[in-house]
């Protein structure tokens, strides 16, 4: 076999630490580092911070600041992108005083804060729920003369709102609004969100008129957004018209979304509730599709009562009414003891309407005691 040479150079070995980095067997980096002095190589600044992110990606933040220290030891500037690594593996950390030692380093060390670096110890403290501390950190970012770039608008906006200081939210997304020419998706689905987690439906609902009023087209997160906050408050009417919508623009559910659909279909304690509420859906002009009732995850224990196999049946039914399919779209997970009995139930009761209604026998099988 023909050997391949390589060239003993910095970008050389660069090159093959980030391809390790980027698979996270960032130890396998750091050893391929120290194999750089044997080849007559000196690591640069793009080897340490490389293995400094790796590390704190991997939540191993003790080693990167090791890693960041040897580079001082061998007389390597850390630069900009060092410190930000290194904040932000702090900050993640929730340990935003050592973030803040680290940030006022860096002025002393000859270089100067980002952009990056403000936006993430701003995060941090709101993390933290150190609002006071945001709101002065936030100023001095202003009083530096940075840009505020739209990740550090959605910080502060989603801050606000996690804390319910809806009032200082709003005032500064209005100042916003003013100032822009054209306000973003990113900032109107941050304010419709923090609405809706502060039960201000109606609120997010003006909102979103109002974003397509300005011209702002909403998009799937928009809608997502909009029909938890309804699903929440077990809205019916106003989640099904928003789901409608969202269907007819062609936007699907995320997984957060379908977690609380599927919940407040299996909180259907009797079959007229889960009637009423399948039937309200679809006369607000809802389908329910074979993709939305796979999210319903029958409970081993509820297969044990006999209302809960006829609320199954009921279900298969209504999906007819509402236009839905039913094949393939309920899981059981788990085995009971009453396991062969729900299936003979199932198969005598639905073996008139096998094509409204299909459990394959592998689901049923998998049930352990």
């Amino acid at each position: 076999m023909k050997k391949i040479s390589m060239r003993n150079d910095v970008r050389t070995f660069n090159i093959v630490i980030d391809g390790l980095y980027k698979e996270g067997k960032v130890e396998d980096a750091e050893e391929v580092m120290k194999h750089m002095a044997g080849k007559g190589v000196e690591p640069d600044i793009i080897t340490y911070n490389t293995i400094m992110d790796g590390y704190c990606l991997c939540g191993q933040r003790d080693r990167a600041r090791r890693v960041f220290d040897s580079m001082i030891d061998k007389n390597i500037e850390p630069d900009i992108i060092s410190y930000n690594i290194l904040i932000n593996g702090y900050c993640k950390e929730k340990k935003v005083d050592e973030a803040m030692q680290l940030f006022r380093e860096i002025s002393h060390k000859g270089s100067k804060p980002n952009t990056v670096t403000y936006n993430t110890i701003l995060q941090g403290l709101f993390e933290v729920g150190r609002i006071g501390d945001a709101n002065f950190f936030y100023a001095e970012m202003l009083s530096a003369g940075h840009i505020l770039d739209l990740y550090t608008l959605c910080t502060l906006l989603d801050g606000y709102f996690k804390y319910r200081l809806v009032e200082e939210a709003m005032s500064f997304f209005n100042k916003l609004e003013r100032k822009m020419e054209h306000t973003s998706i990113e900032l109107y689905n941050v304010v419709i969100n923090g609405l809706c987690k502060n039960g201000l439906l109606d609120e997010a609902k003006d909102m979103l008129r109002k974003m397509e009023d300005n011209g702002c087209l909403p998009d799937d997160v928009t809608y997502n957004v909009l029909v938890q906050g309804f699903l929440r408050c077990s809205k019916i009417s106003e989640t099904a018209t928003f789901m409608t919508e969202m269907a007819g623009r062609g936007f699907s559910f995320n997984a957060t979304t379908a977690e609380l659909l599927a919940g407040l279909l299996r909180r259907c304690s009797k079959i007229s509730e889960m009637r009423i509420f399948m039937k309200e859906m679809a006369g607000s002009g809802f389908l329910f599709y074979a993709t939305t009732t796979e999210l319903l995850k029958w409970h081993p224990m509820h297969l044990q009562k006999p209302m809960a196999v006829r609320m199954l049946l009921e279900f298969s039914r209504l999906l007819t009414y509402c236009g839905g399919s039913f094949r393939k779209a309920v899981s059981l997970p788990g085995r009971h003891s009453s396991g062969l009995a729900v299936e003979n139930t199932l198969e005598d009761n639905c073996s008139s309407e096998s094509h409204l209604f299909h459990l394959d026998r592998d689901s049923l099988s998998s049930f352990s005691p």
